[in-house]
């Protein structure tokens, strides 16, 4: 009988307990390749006999980078962990200098990528690390493939120094370092252990709604990423077929033909999906169109476990079948839960989607809790629009007097990776602080209400919580990314990104003419006094200190690769200062 306390436990417990010959699909040449969970195992062991062959020792760093989610990142990170190493995962889209500087912080002596575009990035800089080789998932001319590590461990007389290592892993080894994407300075490496993410694994999985050996799920958010990998482990605990998606941009393509019952969302993808049906809608006939945003109108009311009585349930079932029934056909069909983490969720997003039979069950953590800190769930009315859910078994949460929650359990981390000092600041005996400030209501539900480090006093001395003022605004339709200013200055200003794709539709509906810049775009009056308004409605539900009183629009679309966002879609707030301190200057020194 598997006893899991160790993360490469997961998958034997799937052989013992609910063998699955799709436990792990990913898409090669157009065809969804299936990997048995005893392939999965066997493959793992070929690796770890490999690299016992290569030399790695307990306590060895291998570091693995891969653009997409796909089999071959499972099969090396339980390779890796089971004879005692330790997975470094890194963020495929960050710098070949942020690379160089990752591999050379954790010392990892090998490294495996997935695609050329990374290669060519490890490849400028691998002579400056320790790196003893590198080896590709893509065929590659001129660079080792990872089928060569299974040749290499093809012979398994070298099993029995693999069981040897296995048995010698306790479960408070570190298993991992992952470094955060910080938005200043260089990232920090947080050590998770193995029982620290399987702890996690094993509270969080009974909020999940998986019925063993039948789900199946489709994976896209970055597997580096622990909010994923943890959802990896679940998966796996429950033997769910998981579907890795070839790209973000070809998720309704992958859902149509995998037919998922859930998938994990960021709330930027789900603003986006949300805009591409409004803007649908407005191709539609008259009758239908009316039908459509009747629907909408009533999924922004929804409340769950019928809250808003028989008559209004009554028109929802009208509202499924005529509308919400098409949303779902384009995600499969099949899809009844999204669990989302990274961001604050708008709570019109929650509704909606949950109006349409598709609950979002929002999370709250932090790579440096495992990460899952609470989540939402359906059953047992564990669910409240507007808040993460309530804290997992194994958390403990408390709200400090200044409104910073913080976290006690097995799931916090073991330190920063050679930095005590940074570690010593985020603890206080046994609690980790979040940096996050929030409340527990009543009924025991968490709601986070910002962030401390972003909240700021203007020159008034009046106290500013951008992302409630964000999260408002970026519920138009017409605006794609904002970040509110004002910290020392004599009133909250915004500068925004709008939604140039939505923008280009709407001018040309309006029948005017407009130069085919995003520049002739934001200079345009008419564009300009269009956003006026919805920041007009935003203040309306803000105190007069709160309220923005100018703003400014950037050209730019906002992305990782420009460095506006961290690889989870986190705005970094001081590199956007930097990009645009003219527009700073307009605003406040016109």
């Amino acid at each position: 009988m598997t006893t899991i306390t160790r993360l490469f436990d997961f998958p034997y417990y799937q052989l013992e307990h609910c063998p699955n010959d799709a436990a792990l699909v990913t898409k090669y040449n157009g065809e969804w390749v299936k990997t048995s969970t005893k392939e999965y195992i066997d493959q793992a062991n070929a690796i770890s006999r490999a690299l016992i062959k290569l030399g790695v020792k307990k306590d060895d760093k291998i570091a693995v980078i891969s653009s997409t989610n796909r089999t071959e990142w499972n099969i090396v990170d339980i390779g890796v962990l089971q004879i005692g190493a330790q997975n470094v995962p890194i963020y495929p889209t960050i710098s070949s200098e942020d690379y160089e500087y990752i591999l050379n912080h954790s010392e990892s002596i090998y490294c495996f990528v997935s695609d050329i575009e990374v290669i060519e990035k490890i490849n400028k800089v691998k002579s400056n690390t320790k790196l003893k080789a590198v080896y590709t998932f893509d065929l590659i001319d001129g660079e080792k493939h990872y089928s060569e590590l299974f040749d290499l461990g093809a012979d398994n007389s070298n099993q029995v120094a693999v069981e040897l290592r296995k048995a010698e892993v306790n479960k408070d080894d570190l298993a991992t370092i992952i470094y955060t994407s910080g938005t200043t300075g260089k990232p920090k490496g947080v050590m998770l252990s193995h029982w620290n993410i399987t702890s996690n694994v094993l509270n969080s999985a009974p909020r999940v709604p998986l019925s063993k050996g039948e789900t199946r799920v489709l994976s896209f958010l970055p597997i580096c990423h622990i909010f994923e990998r943890v959802l990896i482990y679940v998966y796996q605990h429950a033997g769910t077929s998981i579907y890795y998606a070839e790209a973000l941009d070809k998720i309704g393509d992958n859902a149509k033909e995998v037919k998922p019952n859930m998938m994990s969302v960021v709330p930027r993808l789900l603003e986006k999906v949300y805009d591409k049906i409004m803007a649908k809608a407005e191709e539609l006939g008259s009758i239908k169109k009316m039908l459509f945003y009747w629907a909408v109108g009533l999924g922004e009311i929804w409340e769950p476990y019928g809250k808003n009585g028989w008559f209004y349930e009554f028109k929802l079932s009208i509202a499924n079948k005529l509308v919400f029934k098409k949303w779902r056909a384009a995600l499969g069909g099949k899809l009844t839960t999204m669990v989302s983490g990274s961001a604050a969720l708008q709570p019109r997003l929650s509704r909606i989607f949950g109006a349409a039979g598709m609950h979002i069950m929002e999370g709250y953590g932090l790579t440096e809790t495992s990460p899952v800190v609470s989540v939402g769930m359906i059953a047992n009315k564990y669910y409240k629009v507007g808040t993460v859910g309530k804290p997992i078994d194994g958390v403990e949460v408390k709200i400090a007097d200044d409104g910073e929650i913080l976290v006690k359990g097995s799931n916090i981390m073991m330190g920063y990776y050679k930095d005590p000092e940074k570690t010593a600041e985020v603890m206080t005996g046994d609690y980790f602080h979040t940096g996050d400030k929030g409340e527990i209501d009543k009924d025991g539900f968490l709601k986070i209400t910002g962030r401390k480090k972003e909240m700021f006093k203007t020159s008034g001395g009046k106290y500013i919580i951008p992302t409630l003022l964000e999260n408002e605004l970026k519920q138009s339709r017409f605006i794609e990314q904002v970040m509110v200013i004002g910290e020392g200055e004599k009133m909250p200003a915004a500068l925004i990104q709008p939604n140039f794709e939505f923008l280009e539709e709407w001018i040309e509906r309006k029948h005017h003419k407009i130069g085919g810049t995003n520049e002739d775009i934001i200079n345009t009056e008419l564009v300009c006094s269009r956003i006026q308004k919805e920041i007009d409605i935003c203040n309306k539900k803000f105190g007069k200190w709160e309220q923005i009183k100018r703003f400014k629009l950037t050209p730019d679309v906002w992305s990782v690769d420009a460095g506006h966002l961290t690889p989870t879609l986190k705005m970094k707030r001081k590199v956007i200062i930097e990009k645009y301190n003219d527009l700073v200057e307009q605003i406040y020194r016109p």
